[in-house]
């Protein structure tokens, strides 16, 4: 964890995470992050069997919470769908007595050029990214506005209109910006009084991270040498979580940044190299 971090000696004991798409990668990265520190987690993912290409399952992610000094539940379900969304907060509910936390992670990716995407892939993009946030925030608000310290915290990019990201895949550039979007709203509609108890914000990582879906790209190999470790957004989405909502309300963070400011100066430990790779909608330093 970061040795300068002023959140490492935050207790999450008794908060209550439901994390979309939470089997591996980042999700999961997060959700262990939360662990560490005590917190309930409730892992939605349709990752009930093991994939061929993909390691872990929604039941080995909560095995890993429970390994981490967290407590876990596991509901296997779809983000896209609404009866799934309600019974996974239902099990926050049941099990935790409410929820406190919101991870929108889930989401899916097609950059291929507009005349080659298909409509299939259109749909699944917006109903993972923007559908499955609305659903999964909007069935958690009633218990959010019951929380003392309510974050939502969706992973999606802050808005650049660089022509470079508007070009290179715009359906996809929608699907995210729609997160955005809807995140920024919502900041605005639950979150704007100074004494809201509710905070909506965005996470987004600086460079590529070293997931099973970069693994899996046709160059993975020389990709994730040059990729940091999810842990880097693990680390920045606690010290997001650890602060009042009202500081973070409205906020898009890039991890890197997050880290920073609390004081890491150091980012070597997450790998990548001296030069990892920037991710989408990270334009390159000028300075």
């Amino acid at each position: 964890m970061p040795e300068h971090n002023q959140s490492d000696a935050t207790s999450f004991t008794d908060r209550t995470l439901v994390v979309s798409g939470g089997s591996r990668g980042i999700g999961l990265a997060i959700a262990l992050g939360a662990a560490r520190r005590g917190a309930n987690v409730v892992l939605l993912a349709k990752t009930a069997e093991p994939h061929p290409k993909l390691p872990g399952t929604v039941h080995t992610a909560v095995a890993e919470v429970e390994a981490a000094g967290g407590r876990g539940v596991a509901v296997v379900g779809d983000v896209r769908k609404e009866e799934d969304v309600a019974r996974a907060i239902d099990t926050a509910v049941d099990q935790f007595g409410g929820v406190d936390i919101v991870v929108n992670n889930a989401s899916a990716i097609a950059t291929e050029p507009t005349e080659a995407l298909s409509a299939k892939k259109f749909d699944l993009m917006m109903d993972i990214n923007v559908r499955g946030t609305f659903l999964l925030t909007k069935a958690a608000l009633p218990y959010l506005k019951k929380s003392a310290s309510a974050h939502v915290v969706t992973l999606a990019p802050p808005m650049n209109m660089n022509p470079q990201w508007l070009g290179a895949h715009p359906s996809y550039t929608l699907s995210k910006y729609g997160m955005t979007l809807l995140t920024l709203g919502w900041a605005q509609e639950y979150g704007a009084e100074p004494d809201a108890a509710l905070g909506f914000s965005c996470l987004w990582p600086e460079t590529y991270i070293a997931t099973s879906a970069v693994t899996n790209m046709a160059d993975g190999g020389e990709l994730v040498a040059s990729s940091r470790s999810p842990e880097i957004m693990a680390d920045a989405a606690v010290e997001i979580l650890s602060r009042p909502p009202a500081a973070v309300n409205g906020r898009c963070f890039i991890d890197s940044e997050v880290l920073t400011e609390a004081g890491v100066t150091d980012l070597s430990r997450y790998g990548g190299g001296d030069d990892p790779i920037l991710d989408i909608f990270v334009d390159e330093r000028t300075s």
